[in-house]
């Protein structure tokens, strides 16, 4: 076809379209802005999948809000006897070690419960994601929410723990919506690096139970990390969630633990890490999902 007669076609096919018609303009380059815009113009998604997780979990049921109480509780009762009766580890300051326990049990379920989810979260969701466009971030993101109403639920044991041994926090508890937040930032890196490769390798997933419980022994959930030498304790605090778990204690009992600001500062930095890794392992792969899964 002659290049006037194409020129001409395609003016009277612009002529011929609706002005009200939406008109998709694809740019080059803009890819990774569009993306992130994405995930904001996708948000009733997001609520979408993050309801119907919760809805799975407790709609008429009772072990799922049980469970979410009793897990924690036992695992504090089982390290109290320990590490507080048989080890006879100190505690910090005079708060009592049922409450230093739970302090920590609290960011690391809720830290555990998010990255498990959100690594099986893609295979969970194989029929939705090779059938229609969406960023596929939000899957993970969503079934943090779940994780998020556990840690809710565990809250009032905390809460009951505190007026039990009539233990009042100080004004540090206003800060831990920081640390929650950096307890989900923690388990979000992991959790989307994981959920990317079990896509490819579905038996990869067998390897995170393990992770979990590894790390619930590495980390100083029946102990004070205040017990570690001083030799050893910026190195130990190389572990992301020392510096979450050393903040909540910090919040919930005030100035009976005191904060390692030098270990915080290097938790955080891993946790940043680990999310910009996690981001850009599932951004890379992320175009591969549809077709191998």
């Amino acid at each position: 076809m002659p290049v006037k007669t194409i020129a001409m076609f395609e003016w009277k096919k612009m002529r011929m379209t609706p002005v009200n018609e939406p008109v998709l303009i694809i740019e080059p380059g803009r890819t990774e802005k569009n993306y992130w815009a994405d995930l904001w113009r996708y948000r009733e998604l997001f609520i979408i999948l993050a309801w119907r997780d919760i809805s799975v979990r407790y709609k008429q049921t009772v072990i799922g809000v049980v469970w979410a109480i009793l897990r924690p509780f036992l695992t504090m009762i089982v390290f109290t006897v320990i590490f507080g009766r048989i080890a006879k580890l100190p505690s910090d300051g005079g708060a009592p070690y049922a409450l230093l326990v739970f302090s920590a049990m609290l960011p690391w379920h809720l830290f555990s419960n998010a990255m498990s989810e959100a690594s099986n979260s893609l295979i969970n969701n194989e029929k939705l994601i090779s059938k229609v466009y969406f960023p596929r971030m939000i899957i993970p993101i969503a079934t943090i929410v779940t994780a998020f109403i556990d840690f809710g639920i565990s809250f009032l044991i905390l809460i009951g723990l505190m007026l039990f041994y009539q233990f009042s926090p100080g004004w540090h508890i206003f800060l831990l919506p920081v640390f929650i937040l950096l307890a989900l930032l923690a388990s979000l890196g992991p959790g989307l690096w994981i959920t990317a490769i079990n896509v490819k390798y579905r038996d990869f997933r067998y390897v995170i139970p393990f992770i979990v419980q590894f790390g619930l022994y590495v980390s100083p959930v029946g102990f004070s990390s205040n017990v570690i030498s001083n030799d050893w304790r910026l190195l130990y605090s190389i572990n992301p969630m020392v510096g979450v778990i050393d903040g909540f204690r910090w919040c919930i009992l005030g100035g009976e633990s005191l904060l390692y600001w030098p270990g915080f500062v290097i938790s955080l930095i891993i946790i940043l890490l680990f999310l910009w890794l996690g981001i850009t392992h599932f951004r890379k792969m992320e175009k591969t999902f549809a077709d191998i899964i």
